[in-house]
């Protein structure tokens, strides 16, 4: 096949400067787009739009990454929002979820990447803690910490070992959300990665920290060798079964009542 298509969730800032323009605009950090061309897959980004355009834009995907940000507004999960949670995005929030869900529905393999793995969570049910301490530097300064992969666990095949990653959050899961397992803890037992097992989804991984920030492109790759192997599956199935595009059907005009008498 041809080299994967990897959509990778972007997001809206009021005050971006390029040369001599500043202008509201749809953004992304770098890492992202190039951990996805490392890993061997060609990547898309995908600007906010209307909920109900997510699973047209999902049906043309390989694979999907939602990437991280920040915080998820807690009445999502059934929260107040606490002192120390961030200013809530509601729009993004909206997008996210729905680029999710359409993941999980048309079963593209998804990766969430710190809070991409809270929408996950959040998605199916969860609940997230709003604020805890060590696991993120100075503002805009990552820090690391070691993660400890759970056996069994798709992780765990990806990564077998122990690893330092880079991270950068103060929230983090609490309850599970329904059918996700944790794949990986951190020192302090933060839940550090998500994952549904099991064989009714290809691939749904979530990590808590930034793999775009570092040089594993373990994880990454894992994505892009799930897309592969599904797109390859969908390219051999016959095509009443190969998985249909998500634009919602158009309905038939509506005919004519016969007159009376």
């Amino acid at each position: 096949m041809q080299t994967p298509l990897i959509g990778v969730s972007t997001y809206m800032e009021n005050d971006v400067r390029w040369g001599v323009w500043q202008h509201r605009a749809a953004v992304l950090p770098a890492g992202y787009h190039r951990l996805v061309q490392r890993a061997g897959g060609c990547a898309l980004l995908l600007p906010p739009d209307r909920e109900e355009q997510a699973a047209r834009v999902v049906g043309r995907l390989d694979a999907l990454v939602v990437s991280g940000g920040p915080d998820v507004e807690p009445a999502r999960y059934g929260a107040e929002t606490a002192p120390d949670c961030g200013p809530a995005d509601p729009e993004r929030d909206a997008w996210e979820l729905a680029l999710t869900r359409a993941a999980l529905d048309q079963g593209v393999p998804l990766l969430g990447i710190c809070r991409g793995m809270q929408i996950l969570n959040v998605l199916l049910g969860g609940t997230l803690v709003q604020h805890m301490e060590g696991h993120r530097g100075s503002p805009g300064v990552f820090a690391e910490h070691g993660v400890r992969p759970v056996a069994g666990t798709r992780l765990a095949e990806v990564l077998p070992e122990p690893v330092s990653v880079p991270t950068y959050h103060h929230q983090a899961v609490a309850r599970l959300g329904e059918g996700l397992v944790a794949g990986a803890h951190a020192e302090d037992g933060t839940v550090e990665a998500l994952e549904l097992p099991g064989g009714e989804h290809p691939f749904v991984l979530a990590v808590q920290w930034h793999p775009e920030e570092g040089q594993d492109v373990r994880v990454m790759r894992a994505l892009v060798e799930a897309a592969r192997t599904e797109a390859d599956r969908r390219d051999a199935a016959p095509r009443d079964t190969a998985r249909r595009d998500a634009e919602p059907a158009r309905a038939e005009p509506a005919r004519a009542a016969p007159a009376a008498g």
